[in-house]
């Protein structure tokens, strides 16, 4: 059985490797029983350490939009270089309120 790939850096995610479920539409915006993708855990680190869930619901809610935010393709770039297993701690909250 292959590995499932992770929509946002389309690395394997390794079945002994952190992951999660992302909401596309935050569960507190609605998103509650709505699509969500399976994501390394530092990609879904990511995406909350940079957007908020209104800008989520609102602007982010697909994985095609999450690529684009100028951040995220930066993460995107840098993480496709690293192995699947990799781990770093992301920063705190990075994100203007």
């Amino acid at each position: 059985m292959t590995d499932p790939i992770c929509p946002l850096c389309d690395r394997p995610i390794p079945s002994d490797v952190k992951q999660s479920q992302h909401h596309l539409i935050p569960k507190l915006k609605g998103g509650k029983g709505g699509p969500t993708v399976l994501l390394h855990h530092i990609c879904h680190r990511e995406i909350h350490a940079t957007l908020t869930e209104a800008e989520l619901a609102r602007e982010f809610s697909t994985v095609d939009a999450l690529r684009l935010h100028p951040r995220l393709a930066k993460f995107i770039a840098w993480v496709k270089k690293r192995p699947p297993a990799f781990m770093s701690k992301v920063p705190g909250k990075r994100r203007k309120r």
